[in-house]
Formats: structure tokens, C-alpha cells, sequence
């Protein structure tokens, strides 16, 4: 039986595919890899079969499903008892499978997750050293909810960090992806009330901060509004958990973001200097 398994969904990702796959299978470890094609329209396809390799399995939608349904596909042909899910354009650093697995080895834990790095659509390393505020070692599901409401899930990571288990994944019912942008942490929360989190100190993923990937083309507004919503039915769901308190605090983190950007914007209008919004 299968260990691991790395779920790679990719959408029109062929310039960065390559890459995101030899960080993956240059790892030391027993695991596959499941590409799943969303009806890409570039050379995706032609990228992933470039690669000769046994641990690779690759899959095709026949039409371009919404990024949610596309998530749950790419874990349901998973056969691994774990699974870590790589966004197309996102690498996994040297070592960061075996560091994992050790501490999935604990079967107390249901996720852990590692600090990250941001690197450039070229692949250099912007910043260092992110993620995990108040989050390393173990943490129990309600500390993980808390800090993830409270300050957002930028500050949690990319998908790449983590690494959690098919069957819990299966009882929460998987991706919810009617909120796009919190989607991720949203699922990871949801995981945590089987057991519990570790924040790991090292730095084993990097998240690419590029002009073609879905979070830089998704609007201000749009996040601020899923994030909303996303603490919301997260404190009506687990109220024994987060808390009015968490909520709140999560509320006025939104609104001071708000009203920078609005801030940011009347600036860049006066000054007529359109580059101030990016």
C-alpha cells in the first residue's frame, strides 16, 4: 500500500510545472504523484509526460472543472494513507517529504505543516522564513482555528506546507470551494478536530509569487469578502472552538485591510500613479 501521495492539480501551468514536479521527485522518499490536468489549454499535458517516472500518474478532465471539484478529484485518485497537495506553480524544498512523514509517524497528529518561503516567477527566493505565527510544535485544533481566524491565512501558508491524512480528509468531506481563497485553510482546520497540529520550524515549501497564478488574480475586495464569510461559518460551526472573541478579532483585522487598500487607492488616484495598487 502507498504511503504518501502528492496531488499536483494543474490548470494551464506548463511554464511551471516542470519545475514544480523535480522538486517533487527529487525527494528521497516511496510516494506517487498524481497530476490532474484540469482541460488545460496549453502544453500542461506535454510537460507532465515528459517525465519518466513510475511514481507518476497522470489524468485528464475532460472539461475544466471548478478549482474545489478539481482539488477533491486530484485526492480521490489517491491511494496513499497521507497526502500533501502541491499547487502547480509552488515547489517543495530538499528534504521536506522525509521531514514530514516523521511527524505524521505520530498518529496523534492530523496535520502538520512547515514554515515557507516566496520566491519570484524565476524561482528566486524573495523572502524567508514565513508562516506559523504562534503555531510551531503542537497546537490543538482550537489554538490552530483561533490564529487562522484572527490573522488570516496568509500568514498559515501555502498547500505545499502541509501534509494531513486521506481519511480525514474523506470524513470532512474535503475541499469546500465555494470560498476560493481561505479554501485550503479552511480544510486544514476543519482536519485538525481529529487530533492535532504541528507547526514545523523548518522551512520546506515555497510559494511563487507570480503575475498568472490564481491569488494574484483574484481581487482585493473578493478576498477580504470570502474571509469574511470563511470566519463566520467557521465560528458558527466549531462555536466550542473559536469563539465570538476569535470572529471579532478576525473582523477588525478585515476591516483595517480594507480600509488601507481604500487608503492605497485614493493615494494612487491623486498621484495619478496607477502602480501604487499592485
Amino acid at each position: 500500500m502507498v504511503n504518501l501521495s502528492v496531488c499536483v492539480p494543474a490548470y494551464n501551468s506548463g511554464r511551471t510545472l516542470g519545475a514544480t514536479l523535480r522538486s517533487i521527485l527529487d525527494q528521497d522518499n516511496a510516494f506517487e504523484v498524481i497530476v490532474l490536468d484540469n482541460a488545460s489549454t496549453d502544453d500542461t499535458g506535454a510537460v507532465a509526460r515528459s517525465f519518466d517516472d513510475p511514481r507518476i500518474r497522470i489524468a485528464r478532465n475532460a472539461e475544466t472543472l471548478p478549482i474545489g471539484e478539481n482539488w477533491n478529484k486530484a485526492v480521490s485518485l489517491a491511494k496513499g494513507r497521507l497526502v500533501k497537495v502541491v499547487c502547480a506553480d509552488d515547489i517543495l524544498l530538499p528534504g521536506s517529504l522525509e521531514a514530514q512523514l516523521e511527524v505524521m509517524g505520530d498518529n496523534g497528529i492530523a496535520i502538520c505543516a512547515s514554515k515557507f518561503q516566496v520566491i519570484d516567477e524565476g524561482g528566486n527566493i524573495e523572502e524567508t522564513d514565513l508562516g506559523l505565527p504562534d503555531l510551531l510544535g503542537p497546537r490543538n485544533a482550537q489554538t490552530l482555528m483561533r490564529t487562522i481566524v484572527r490573522r488570516g491565512p496568509a500568514d498559515f501558508g501555502p498547500t505545499a506546507a502541509a501534509m494531513f491524512r486521506r481519511k480525514d480528509f474523506e470524513r470532512v468531506g474535503g475541499f469546500r470551494g465555494d470560498l476560493v481563497f481561505p479554501m485550503d485553510v479552511d480544510l486544514f482546520a476543519r482536519v485538525c478536530a481529529f487530533g492535532m497540529f504541528y507547526g514545523m520550524q523548518q522551512v520546506l515549501a515555497a510559494w511563487r509569487n507570480s503575475s498568472f497564478n490564481l491569488c494574484s488574480n483574484t481581487s482585493t475586495v473578493s478576498k477580504l469578502s470570502e474571509m469574511l464569510r470563511f470566519h463566520h461559518r467557521l465560528g458558527h460551526e466549531y462555536p466550542q472552538l473559536i469563539g465570538r472573541g476569535a470572529v471579532l478579532g478576525g473582523d477588525m483585522r478585515l476591516a483595517r485591510a480594507a480600509a488601507d487598500r481604500a487608503r492605497i487607492r485614493a493615494t494612487a488616484t491623486l498621484l495619478r500613479r496607477p502602480e501604487l495598487l499592485h
